[in-house]
């Protein structure tokens, strides 16, 4: 049956609620016009660039791994041929944190630009899987018509040929997302054999497969204003010298058609309206459910092309710059935003060049903190050696007591560790009994066997009080 025309009537954007939500509650499916522009060009590049990003690092081989390999599996992390092991994911901090400051500090000198033009959201959703309906359904107009059409044959068709090709993309992402945590050589095994036999990357791929579908297929812009946060955060995160896409309301208003000399350039003919991917109407004024995609910059500016005006009605400007002031682009958060960047920056090229190819840790056996023997005490304890590269390494330990005589045993001359291993073993270090003097530090030092580089970990060596030591009874 058709819908009605109370149901298939778009509701008018305003302040107070999402175009996207009707007055009964109901879903109200946005169709995008198409728009053309230079800003749309850019974006259209920018997306293809990134996409071509993600779709490349799994295949670029760098130290014999791929460019991102998160081997979850052996906890191992290739990035850019460098290697991480499980020990070094307190990196991550710097990772996280520096991924936020950046943000706060684009954000408030040029607004929302990561949404419109670098989300994964925004990048997949209007440049793959919008452009896929556009192929199958055409235009707005004709998608719009195609929602209000009773089922026929033709209709079955094209909605049935477009959820094939949106299932089909989600499932290609969802396995070149998987090949990040198990390279593309293992993914494809995978694929030639039974699901059984890989069960859980195959629960995994469906379950992944099925969001991605969702998401894009029917929740879509519905996750940028109503799920993610980012959107709430901008109104403190920007100023009135915040790079924003606006309208222009001196110039614009009042609205009319053209002829009327007391017009403004506005026409009201609504083009930024339909060309919007959240609905809003910009010049409304600055909307949390604005993405800054720059849509409606290029529809105005073609409009106004169109009527021998200037373009700018609408454009990235900032709210001083709308107001007849001049933009300040060095003010205090931008300087404390910058500078919080900076050290982080700086603290965490320091802790990256911290980072070794192996790893070394000591912690002591569980069971008695130490053992007195006729004319020895000895502490027990657990090394454990990491190599992370993908050759076999060989380390020496030695051990460093502050002038306090300790011998240590279980672990001499070099140990040998495999690409990508770890070796485990006991290790008993002893001091004499007499002249014991109490509690001391030791420090085991490992050193690879080419000598570029070494490892100190430091350890108390623990005992009784001197009397008990030196054989008298307390």
């Amino acid at each position: 049956m058709p819908a009605t025309a109370s149901s298939a009537k778009a509701p008018r954007p305003d302040r107070d609620s999402v175009t996207t939500i009707r007055a009964d509650g109901s879903r109200f499916f946005l169709h995008p016009a198409d728009s053309r522009g230079r800003w749309i060009s850019l974006r259209r590049t920018s997306a293809w660039v990134l996409i071509g990003i993600y779709l490349l690092l799994p295949w670029i081989p760098v130290n014999g791994h791929p460019a991102v390999f998160l081997d979850v599996a052996q906890r191992r992390f290739h990035l850019f041929g460098a290697t991480l092991a499980f020990q070094d994911t307190w990196l991550l901090f710097f990772l996280i944190t520096g991924l936020g400051f950046s943000l706060y500090f684009v954000t408030a000198l040029l607004g929302r630009v990561w949404c419109g033009w670098a989300c994964p959201q925004t990048v997949f959703l209007e440049h793959v899987y919008r452009r896929i309906e556009r192929v199958i359904e055409g235009d707005a107009v004709a998608r719009r018509r195609l929602d209000q059409a009773p089922w026929t044959s033709g209709k079955i068709f094209k909605r049935g040929a477009k959820q094939v090709a949106f299932v089909v993309a989600s499932a290609l992402v969802a396995h070149l997302f998987l090949s990040y945590f198990v390279s593309l050589p293992q993914l494809w095994t995978m694929m030639h054999e039974a699901p059984r036999e890989h069960w859980s990357a195959f629960v995994f791929t469906g379950i992944f497969t099925a969001a991605l579908y969702f998401n894009f297929a029917w929740f879509r812009e519905q996750l940028c204003l109503i799920i993610c946060p980012y959107g709430r955060l901008q109104s403190v995160l920007v100023d009135d010298h915040t790079l924003a896409i606006g309208y222009d309301t001196t110039r614009g208003e009042p609205r009319g058609k053209v002829g009327p000399p007391d017009a403004g350039a506005c026409i009201d003919c609504n083009r930024c309206v339909q060309v919007c991917p959240t609905g809003i109407d910009i010049r409304q004024g600055l909307q949390i459910e604005c993405i800054a995609c720059a849509a409606c910059v290029d529809a105005c500016d073609e409009v106004m092309t169109k009527l021998e005006r200037p373009k700018g009605l609408v454009r990235y400007d900032s709210q001083a710059g709308f107001t007849g002031g001049r933009t300040r682009w060095f003010r205090p958060r931008i300087v404390i935003y910058g500078i919080l960047l900076a050290v982080g920056a700086s603290v965490a090229t320091w802790a990256v060049s911290g980072v070794r190819p192996a790893n070394f840790g000591i912690t002591r056996m569980l069971g008695a903190p130490y053992f007195i023997e006729t004319t020895s005490i000895r502490n027990q304890y657990l090394v454990r050696v990491v190599n992370k590269r993908d050759v076999a390494a060989r380390f020496l330990l030695t051990l460093e007591s502050d002038g306090v005589p300790a011998t240590m045993i279980g672990m001499e001359g070099t140990v040998e560790v495999g690409p990508l291993a770890e070796v485990v073993r006991p290790l008993i270090v002893e001091t004499p009994r007499a002249g014991f003097p109490g509690m001391f530090p030791i420090r085991i030092k490992a050193t690879d066997e080419a000598g570029t580089f070494s490892i100190v970990r430091e350890i108390e060596f623990v005992g009784p009080d001197r009397a008990v030591a030196g054989g008298v009874a307390p």
